[in-house]
């Protein structure tokens, strides 16, 4: 049966010299939503899933929390090409998708960092019942001040978490202590476009309160300060827009699906999602990958 929501998390006390509404904390109550873990396996079971053996393809609907989903965790780990011997760092590990396909798929050890308490017991609990509980680790931390040691990991990997980070070159040189000297990051950023302004809301703020975009070059000048070099770079834009348009037209007139991200964002998922295109077809918003080395 399901377990409590806080199973596994261990609490942290937020940091940092940001107004309140762009502290850690407000994004964490931004993202946060009681009985999370109940409701996913509520509706991995309905929908046929063994809720005590799941594998990550069970999971996919419900635990890639980011842009393109699956496909994006896809493309971006063969850009990182990790191996079995990498120990990666993920950086806004949510529910924990993308840590679990890394080493199921790769082989790798993966610890995972995330403000949301909700999230980590998700991620923890979904872990123990994919059998990757041995591999993949959780912990609530802020990425402005992560709760892990000096140049203890290989590899990194964040996927549309920067929006929600307005001091970016903390973050940038938090990432930069973590990996050791050669470490590469994997990054998916969610960018400013020259199209204007975005349409609120969306999955990662309600408001511009809590959204701090970067444009494409902003972002490489930022990284490069902090001491990485692009190894790099693309801009999946165009790709996006296709393949909501090629779901949409799969979709017709179809209800909602048993699984699926709504089961995290809530009710508002609808609209968020309607943003997020129409944000993204008018040039709003851009979609990059990147891989970075750490310089020294």
């Amino acid at each position: 049966m399901p377990t409590p929501d806080n199973v596994g998390v261990r609490q942290v006390n937020y940091q940092g010299n940001q107004r309140m509404s762009e502290t850690p904390l407000a994004v964490a109550r931004h993202y946060g939503r009681d009985g999370l873990i109940r409701r996913l396996l509520v509706a991995l079971s309905e929908a046929g899933k063994d809720i005590e053996h799941l594998s990550i393809d069970d999971l996919a609907p419900v635990d890639e929390f980011h842009s393109r989903r699956r496909r994006a965790t896809e493309e971006l780990a063969r850009l990182l090409a990790p191996t079995a011997t990498d120990r990666v760092v993920d950086i806004g590990s949510g529910p924990g998708g993308p840590a679990r396909y890394l080493a199921a798929t790769y082989g790798c050890r993966v610890s995972g960092v995330d403000l949301t308490p909700e999230f980590v017991a998700a991620a923890t609990e979904l872990t123990r019942r994919s059998g990757l509980a041995g591999t993949v680790d959780f912990q609530v931390g802020s990425a402005l001040a992560l709760p892990l040691p000096d140049a203890g990991f290989d590899l990194g990997w964040t996927q549309n978490v920067a929006m929600n980070i307005a001091d970016r070159a903390r973050w940038y040189a938090e990432m930069h202590r973590v990996l050791k000297p050669g470490g590469r990051l994997a990054i998916q950023d969610v960018a400013q476009g020259p199209g204007g302004a975005l349409h609120y809301p969306v999955n990662w703020a309600d408001t511009a309160e809590l959204s701090f975009l970067r444009t494409p070059e902003e972002t490489r000048a930022e990284l490069a300060a902090a001491g990485f070099v692009v190894q790099a770079w693309e801009d999946n834009s165009a790709v996006a827009i296709a393949e909501m348009a090629a779901e949409r037209a799969a979709a017709g007139g179809a209800g909602r699906p048993a699984l699926g991200l709504h089961l995290v964002v809530g009710e508002s998922f609808r609209e968020k999602m309607r943003n997020s295109r129409r944000n993204m077809l008018e040039g709003r918003t851009l979609l990059i990958n990147a891989v970075v080395v750490r310089d020294g």
